[in-house]
């Protein structure tokens, strides 16, 4: 049990740097409520046990070594924050011009959507490359491929990560009432779009 509690640990403190998959579910939770970002948390989860599997089969090495398809990845990852960041930020704006009293909740997201746009922004970060690429050889000792271990660390690894998401969405839920009022949640709307699309501009620029 000391690799997969050490590999929880090792995940536990790359969830907690703010990046891609944190702005993603503050943003879903920010725009739509609490299940919301819970569900993104689920599909970010979800993206990590992919990339655990991934890397112990090789897909990650080469994914690393081809110049091409990381550059794809990485593009593709930069992109879809672009597009989401802008949408937010467009979202803020029209918020902005409106009256307070004609401003009216966005329909909550879709559990699905909720779940695939976390998914979506795990699979596609290119550092999750690289952070695998580096962390599953210093657990995938000795011969064989290890299907009970891999497995062991990929269930360890989607439950760390979803866990601490699902906790910081229902952090920020607990401020619904502050997030509900209008001029606030233009505002949050436009720093969390302007966040997303400078990470994705950094993701394309590293």
């Amino acid at each position: 049990m000391t690799a997969p509690l050490l590999f929880g640990l090792a995940i536990l403190l790359a969830a907690v740097v703010p990046g891609p998959d944190f702005a993603m579910v503050v943003r879903n939770t920010v725009l739509s409520g609490r299940a919301s970002g819970m569900w993104t948390a689920v599909g970010i989860g979800l993206g990590i046990s992919v990339w655990v599997v991934a890397t112990s089969i090789g897909l990650a090495a080469l994914l690393a070594a081809s110049a091409l398809a990381f550059t794809a990845v990485k593009l593709a990852g930069a992109a879809y924050l672009v597009y989401l960041g802008i949408r937010s930020i467009r979202t803020a704006i029209k918020e902005r011009r409106r009256p307070a009293a004609e401003i009216e909740l966005d329909r909550p997201m879709r559990h699905w959507a909720a779940f695939r746009s976390g998914l979506m922004c795990n699979l596609l970060n290119p550092k999750a490359v690289v952070l695998f690429t580096a962390l599953m050889p210093q657990f995938l000792v000795g011969g064989g491929s290890q299907p009970v271990l891999i497995g062991e660390l990929a269930a360890v690894g989607m439950t760390v990560c979803g866990l601490f998401y699902i906790g910081l969405a229902n952090l920020i839920g607990l401020l619904r009432t502050v997030l509900e009022r209008p001029r606030v949640r233009a505002w949050l709307n436009g720093v969390t779009g302007t966040v997303m699309v400078a990470l994705g501009l950094r993701v394309a620029a590293n």
